[in-house]
C-alpha cells in the first residue's frame, strides 16, 4: 500500500491522530512512521476496541464448572511404566524419522537480569558460563547426532532483540549447528490504544507498538514460512518452549510420544506445584476442554484446596512446555489473523465475537503508556492511561483435538532464569543444574558429595554434547574408561 492510501485508511478507520505530524517530520522519519503504520491491522484494533474496552477490565475471568485437568503421572508417581516404555518408543521413532523440530520463544532482553543484551544470551552454566542459545543448541545438535537426524530450529525473535541475535549466532559460528536448519524470525507486534481506542503515538514519529505475547508465537510462526518450510522438510511437531529455561528437555522422546499415540495437536508438561501460591498457571478442565488459569485469576481460596488425601487440588502447575501439531498452528493462526473468534466462555476469556469460528483471543493489560498530547508534548502518566493486546500460547489448548498433559519432574525439567536474585534467579539455576549433573552421576557409580538438597561442593559441568539427558549421559559415562574423579572444575564434554 502507498502512502497516500495507507494515511487515507487510517483516516478512515478514524485514527488520523497517528499522521497529525506527518507534515513536519524529515523524510527518514516519515518513512519509519509509515513502516510502523503498515504492520497495523485497523480492523483487528477496532474490533479489540469493540470488544475488549468494552469489558470492565475488574471483572475477572470466568471460572465456572472449573476443575482439575488430568494428567499423565510419571511412573515413580503411579503412573504406568509400560505406557511410558511405549511412548518413549514411539518418540524416538518420530526422532529419527525427522518429524520433529525445536522452536524456541526468545524475543526477551536481560533487563531484569541487569544484563544488556538479548535474554539467549546470557552466561547461565555453571562452570562454564555458556550462554542459554548454547545450551540449547548443543542439545539440539547432540539429539539430532543421537538418532541420526539433524533437526531444524525455530527461533522467535522481537523487533528490539532480532538483529542482536542473528549477529550472535554468526560470531559463535551457530554453535556447529548446519546454519541452513537455523531459522530466526520476528515476533508481531500490536498497536497500544487509549481507553477510547485511539491508537497512542510515543513520538511525532513513532507508534506505542509492543510485542503480542507469546500466543503470537503461532501467526509469527505462518506470516514467516515456517510453516511452510517445516511441511516441506516433512516436520509436523514442534517442540516449544522458552528461552529463559536452560534445564528444559527441549528433546523429549517420552513427550513426543505421548503426542504421537493420542493424536495430540497440542500437548503440555506440567510439574507438581511446590505449594499452594507458587506463581505458576494450573491445568484445569472447563466445559470439557482444556484450559491454563492462571495463578492470577485462580482465587487464593481455590488454589489453597486439598483433596481427600491432604494434596493440593489444584497441583498441575503449567511451565510452558508444549509440542504442536504443525497443521493445527496454522489453523489457529490464520483464524486469529482473521480476527475470527467466537465466544467460548473460557476461564481466560479473551477478545470474542458471537458467530464466528474459534481463534486465539487477545486479553487486555491496563498500563501506565508514555505517550504525546495533540499538540505532541510529551505525556508520563501515573495512573493506567491504555490498553496493550497480546495472546497467551496456553490458550490454544481450549481448541485442541485430543489435548495430552504429562507430568515431568522439575529437576529434571524447570529452573528458569527470571530475576536478578531469589527465586528463578542465576544463583538457583546454576544450583539446580549442578544437582542435575550430581545426580546422573550417581547414578552412573560416581562418588559424588553432596549435601541434603543434592547440591554437590565441587563446581562441575557436563556438556550437552556428553549427555544431554539421563539416556544419553548413561551411555556417554559408560564408555569413559578410566573415568574420572569427581573434583572441582570437572567439564565432561
Amino acid at each position: 500500500m502507498d502512502a497516500d492510501r495507507l494515511i487515507a485508511s487510517f483516516h478512515r478507520a478514524g485514527q488520523a491522530q497517528v499522521f497529525a505530524f506527518f507534515d513536519q517530520l524529515p523524510a527518514e522519519a516519515r518513512r519509519r512512521l509509515l513502516g510502523e503504520a503498515a504492520e497495523i491491522d485497523l480492523a483487528e484494533v477496532e474490533r479489540l476496541t469493540r470488544t475488549l474496552l468494552a469489558q470492565n477490565a475488574a471483572e475477572g475471568v470466568n471460572l465456572a464448572g472449573l476443575a482439575p485437568a488430568p494428567y499423565e503421572k510419571r511412573p515413580e508417581h503411579g503412573g504406568d511404566p509400560a505406557a511410558w516404555a511405549r511412548a518413549k518408543a514411539v518418540g524416538e521413532e518420530a526422532l529419527r524419522a525427522g518429524r520433529v523440530a525445536a522452536f524456541t520463544v526468545a524475543g526477551g532482553q536481560g533487563t531484569r537480569l541487569g544484563f544488556d543484551g538479548p535474554k539467549g544470551t546470557f552466561p547461565v552454566t555453571p562452570l562454564k558460563h555458556k550462554p542459554l542459545f548454547q545450551v540449547f543448541a548443543e542439545k539440539i545438535r547432540a539429539a539430532g547426532t543421537r538418532y541420526g537426524r539433524p533437526l531444524h530450529w525455530f527461533i522467535m525473535t522481537s523487533h528490539s532483540n532480532h538483529a542482536a541475535t542473528e549477529a550472535f549466532f554468526a560470531e559463535r559460528k551457530f554453535f556447529g549447528l548446519d546454519r541452513g536448519r537455523v531459522h530466526f524470525f520476528r515476533q508481531g507486534r500490536m498497536p497500544a490504544v487509549g481507553f477510547d481506542g485511539r491508537i497512542l503515538l510515543e513520538s511525532k514519529a513513532s507508534i506505542v507498538l509492543s510485542p503480542d505475547g507469546h500466543g503470537g508465537s503461532l501467526r509469527a510462526l505462518d506470516r514467516s514460512g515456517s510453516l511452510d518450510l517445516m511441511q516441506r522438510e516433512g516436520v509436523g511437531t514442534l517442540s516449544y518452549f522458552q528461552v529463559d529455561n536452560p534445564l528444559v528437555r527441549s528433546i523429549d522422546p517420552a513427550f513426543i510420544g505421548w503426542h504421537v499415540l493420542r493424536q495430540s495437536e497440542m500437548s503440555s508438561k506440567t510439574v507438581t506445584k511446590a505449594y499452594a501460591e507458587e506463581k505458576v498457571g494450573h491445568f484445569c478442565t472447563q466445559d470439557g476442554k482444556t484450559v491454563v488459569v492462571e495463578y492470577s485469576d485462580l482465587p487464593m481460596a481455590m488454589q489453597r484446596e486439598k483433596d481427600a488425601s491432604g494434596q493440593l487440588r489444584y497441583i498441575a502447575g503449567s511451565i510452558a512446555i508444549h509440542l504442536l501439531d504443525r497443521e493445527f498452528v496454522r489453523r489457529m493462526a490464520r483464524s486469529t489473523s482473521s480476527g475470527q473468534a467466537r465466544s467460548t466462555g473460557s476461564a481466560q476469556g479473551g477478545s470474542t465475537d458471537s458467530g464466528f469460528v474459534a481463534a486465539l483471543p487477545f486479553h487486555r493489560a491496563d498500563k501506565k503508556i508514555p505517550t504525546i498530547d495533540a499538540a505532541g508534548a510529551p505525556v508520563t502518566p501515573e495512573k493506567p492511561n491504555g490498553v496493550k493486546f497480546e495472546m497467551f500460547v496456553f490458550d490454544a489448548l481450549r481448541f485442541a483435538r485430543n489435548p495430552v498433559v504429562i507430568e515431568t519432574l522439575r529437576a529434571d525439567d524447570f529452573s528458569p532464569v527470571k530475576n536478578a536474585d531469589g527465586v528463578d534467579s542465576p544463583k538457583t539455576c546454576r544450583e539446580d543444574q549442578l544437582r542435575q549433573f550430581a545426580r546422573w552421576l550417581r547414578a552412573g557409580g560416581a562418588a559424588v558429595e553432596t549435601d541434603a538438597t543434592g547440591l554437590p561442593g565441587a563446581t562441575i559441568e557436563v556438556s550437552p554434547r556428553f549427555g544431554y539427558d539421563e539416556d544419553s549421559f548413561a551411555d556417554a559415562w559408560k564408555k569413559l574408561s578410566p573415568k574420572p574423579a569427581v573434583v572441582d572444575g570437572l567439564y565432561l564434554e
